[in-house]
């Protein structure tokens, strides 16, 4: 109590815990609803597989038995209801809590389903029900069913719970209660991104000041965070570090989020013990973005002396050939099957205004080498590209946009409301399609599918020497910083984002941009 008292005399006032919108006890309830749901849905597919295979009915005549031919079956659709539910308590489906994306959520739920699916054929096919091999075979036809069917199913549950769940978040509903530590720039655009999108989880209830502090919390905003943005992060500091273990206690805080790496360690591991565990407070930290040590290190020892060591190549010659001969495939499928909407853009281009249908570029590639981007046009045949130089220009300075009419928003090399496009190259550039012909850069291999988007040369002479290592890896039609909310983001940490996807290159990274590629297109921000 002595401890609030002196927050309180020294001018800030402690806010008070916010209420809950809901019971309790509604969120165990909804948890056990969803299991229930679940097992439902685990006996119905294999009940519903059995049936479309066998064309067999589950029950005998009597109704009140299982039928003749689904006796040897019943035993396995009992057992597909724990199954399965343990597989999506195991892949942490049930955790509604926190930040979710539906990509991930996807992922989790096609986990599950494959990894039940590969218990319940692997327990039935050794223990086979009791029944001698010769006197019965399950049918393998079954099982496929069960599968294809959990796979809709529990995807379509569980995604579509996540929308409701979003729904309400956005009514200030299921919302985990959170305070910041630190008062840098990286702090200002964790309030600003927690504030701006609930659908995350988290409600901020407080900023906790530091000793770094960037000379006053306005210290940290850029071109991206406006002054209003400054000012209500300012009114929202609430405490000390020294006092982080009383606010937890009288919010009831469940997360605390630090963006402050200059913290002492023994400062900070400190503050986290006497907040105790029994508070079951979550520990985040927020590091400047992308700003990680590369994922692709070795840990070595000299001597006595341990040594980490990175990898001096982004990506090894094998990586290379697995990178490439995916491109390739991809690109050859997707020309084949989208070979009919060429033919609609090029007729609406040459329908809209006098010119090619194929606009040709000089881009720079990776190492420095130039190459012929190919795009569909989307301005009038011979454009001024001062416009556009200038805007690179400011791109690369951090500059505000003048043009925009918003000082507050920065650039990102596309004049806005730029009277060169064409009424068919705006719509093509919100959805991105003007960047199909790509794929023939890919084919040639200029390109990759994902990378860093391609620069072009008069870009590159306004980099710094670290801005260069962007150019380590062949650019792509699709990258990280594209699915990452291009219109929020400055030029460098676009670098940056560059720069940790060359580092952290993985087969599976490329798939998970592709995926996220088509919402993006979906959203618009191709134009933004």
């Amino acid at each position: 109590m002595k401890a609030r008292t002196k927050i309180e005399s020294a001018g800030r006032q402690i806010p008070a815990p916010e209420p809950n919108r809901v019971p309790s006890w509604i969120m165990p309830l909804v948890k056990a609803g969803l299991i229930l749901v679940d097992g439902m849905l685990a006996f119905g597919c294999f009940a519903l597989a059995f049936y479309f295979r066998e064309q067999s009915p589950l029950f005998a005549d009597s109704g009140w038995t299982w039928s003749k031919e689904f006796l040897p079956y019943a035993g396995v659709a009992l057992m597909a209801i724990p199954v399965r539910i343990l597989s999506l308590y195991y892949e942490r489906v049930y955790r509604l809590s926190g930040a979710f994306s539906h990509l991930a959520e996807l992922i989790k739920v096609l986990k599950a389903v494959l990894i039940g699916s590969l218990f319940l054929i692997t327990f039935t096919f050794l223990f086979r029900g009791g029944f001698a091999f010769r006197d019965f075979s399950y049918s393998r036809g079954v099982f496929a069913l069960d599968f294809a069917l959990a796979i809709a199913a529990f995807t379509i549950f569980h995604l579509g719970l996540r929308y409701v769940q979003t729904a309400f978040r956005r009514r200030d509903i299921n919302l985990i209660p959170t305070l910041i530590v630190g008062t840098n720039r990286e702090s200002i655009r964790t309030f600003k991104e927690l504030k701006e999108r609930p659908d995350l989880g988290f409600r901020v209830i407080g900023v906790i000041s530091t000793e770094s502090t960037e000379s006053g919390p306005a210290a940290g905003v850029d071109n991206g965070q406006t002054e209003d943005w400054a000012a209500e992060f300012d009114q929202c500091i609430i405490g000390e570090l020294n006092e982080l273990p009383l606010l937890i206690r009288e919010l009831a805080i469940q997360e605390v989020i630090i963006t402050d790496n200059e913290i002492p360690g023994e400062k900070l591991f400190e503050t986290m013990l006497e907040s105790g565990r029994k508070n079951k407070v979550e520990f985040r930290l927020a590091p400047s973005l992308f700003s990680f040590m590369p994922q692709k290190t070795s840990v070595e020892q000299i001597g006595i002396l341990p040594m980490v060591r990175l990898f001096r190549e982004p990506l090894s010659d094998a990586e290379r050939f697995i990178k490439r001969i995916s491109d390739v495939a991809l690109s050859a499928f997707l020309i084949s099957i989208l070979s009919p909407l060429w033919v609609l853009i090029s007729i609406a281009i040459k329908l809209d205004s006098k010119g090619s249908v194929l606009f040709r570029q000089e881009r720079v590639g990776m190492d420095g080498r130039k190459f012929i981007c190919y795009k569909f046009r989307t301005m009038e045949a011979n454009a001024d590209e001062s416009l556009h130089r200038e805007a690179y220009r400011k791109n690369v300075e951090g500059i505000s946009d003048a043009n925009a009419g918003d000082q507050k928003s920065p650039v990102f090399g596309k004049v806005r409301n730029d009277p060169r496009i064409t009424r068919a190259g705006r719509i093509l550039r919100r959805s991105s399609l003007d960047e199909l012909p790509q794929l023939i850069n890919v084919i040639n291999g200029d390109m990759s599918i994902v990378g860093p988007r391609p620069p072009i040369p008069y870009e590159v002479g306004e980099y710094d020497i670290w801005h260069r290592q962007r150019l380590d890896m062949k650019p792509g039609i699709t990258g990280l910083w594209q699915v990452s909310g291009r219109n929020r983001l400055t030029f460098e940490e676009m670098v940056r984002i560059d720069l940790y996807y060359i580092e952290n290159w993985t087969l599976w990274l490329d798939l998970k941009i592709i995926l996220l590629t088509l919402p993006a297109m979906l959203r618009g921000d191709g134009e933004k």
